[in-house]
């Protein structure tokens, strides 16, 4: 009896160990199985963050080639209407050099009035072409000397002037909007 209850024993500490057992393999391959989900799950985020950085990082660049190509687009907008000013000041240059001449014709005495008459209605026309162009005259006599509107070539001392001020005008000057195309020759008085 004391045999079959050790072997009771036996068989009852045997069943505990086995149950132990399985629920210590039960307990590793749950614990393996949730190891292997953590491991997919780990290396799906690493995956996914690696993604998120390449996307990132292409956004980046298209935002990049983007604000490139509208600079691009800017500048050579800016370009074209500063050739097209360009142009046409160069045209324009032309046609005020003809109309120094013609207010030369018609600054000299002349007998035929309806020739008088002709140059100065041609003269009309050139002028009315230039202002058509966006080319005003600079505004000289009598004004304050500024460098970059006026070219002194002489000075001379007159009380009827103020300080620095233009007494009389060469030539005329021109601009095109902001742009001084021909600067006036002029005299200084009391520089």
């Amino acid at each position: 009896m004391i045999d079959e209850e050790k072997d009771g024993l036996n068989s009852e500490e045997t069943a505990e160990a086995e149950t132990a057992a399985e629920n210590a393999e039960e307990t590793s391959v749950s614990e393996k199985a949730s190891e292997a989900e953590e491991d997919p799950v780990a290396s799906l985020e690493a995956k996914i963050k690696t993604l998120e950085d390449a996307a990132a990082a292409d956004k980046d660049k298209y935002l990049r080639l983007l604000a490139e190509y509208d600079n691009f687009r800017k500048r050579s907008i800016k370009e074209r209407l500063d050739a097209s000013a360009d142009a046409t000041a160069k045209a324009a240059l032309e046609v005020i050099s003809v109309i120094d001449n013609f207010e030369r014709a018609m600054a000299a005495e002349c007998s035929d009035e309806s020739y008088k008459k002709g140059v100065e209605m041609i003269y009309g026309q050139f002028t009315e072409v230039v202002k058509k162009l966006g080319v005003e005259e600079i505004e000289a006599l009598g004004k304050e000397f500024d460098p970059n509107l006026h070219n002194a070539v002489s000075q001379v001392e007159d009380e009827n002037f103020g300080e620095n001020t233009v007494s009389q005008v060469y030539q005329k000057g021109y601009k095109l909007g902001d742009k001084v195309i021909r600067c006036a020759m002029v005299v200084v008085a009391n520089p």
